[in-house]
């Protein structure tokens, strides 16, 4: 379903979209990071802590190296305490994933992956295509939603489209 250039790809996507993320928050202060904005997730840091929850946990399945979240997932919004550890985890875990992809070859992208799934309560198999699609595709939806809450307050935010992702990325 697909191959290594496309995780690379949205491995460089992901960095790029939080590298561009981290230039508009840093403006903002914690208390308006976390007021509740009536997302799914409820605030911006919410939000930004979720899909960090959800990267660390596809991680986690996807490589031997990393570790689960502590956290469960009905707890994701907590992942981090404050902007300043959430940047320091979300710059490791980003670097993680690149060269995780970096290193894939096509034939890792076959077979299924196994999990119990707390969301649902039950153990679950599907094939590892689609779990990785899966996880960029969430990361991209969350985003939204920050881009969104962004927009609505006033700040201006980054590109997001993949065609003007630079070469350099």
């Amino acid at each position: 379903m697909i191959q290594k250039d496309y995780v690379v790809q949205m491995a460089r996507y992901n960095a790029w979209q939080n590298n561009q993320l981290r230039d508009v928050l840093k403006h903002l202060d914690q208390a308006e990071l976390e007021l509740d904005r009536g997302a799914f997730f409820g605030s911006i840091f919410g939000t930004l802590n979720h899909i960090l929850w959800g990267d660390t946990i596809w991680m986690s399945r996807l490589c031997s190296d990393v570790a689960p979240p502590k956290l469960s997932g009905d707890q994701s919004t907590d992942c981090t305490p404050t902007y300043g550890v959430w940047d320091a985890e979300r710059f490791r875990l980003d670097g993680r994933i690149l060269i995780w992809a970096q290193t894939l070859s096509n034939m890792d992208l076959q077979g299924e992956e196994s999990w119990f799934s707390g969301a649902t309560n039950q153990h679950l198999t599907r094939p590892r295509s689609v779990c990785i699609a899966h996880m960029f595709n969430h990361q991209t939806h969350h985003r939204g939603q920050i881009s969104q809450m962004l927009k609505v307050i006033g700040v201006t935010t980054p590109v997001s489209d993949l065609i003007f992702m630079p070469e350099d990325a």
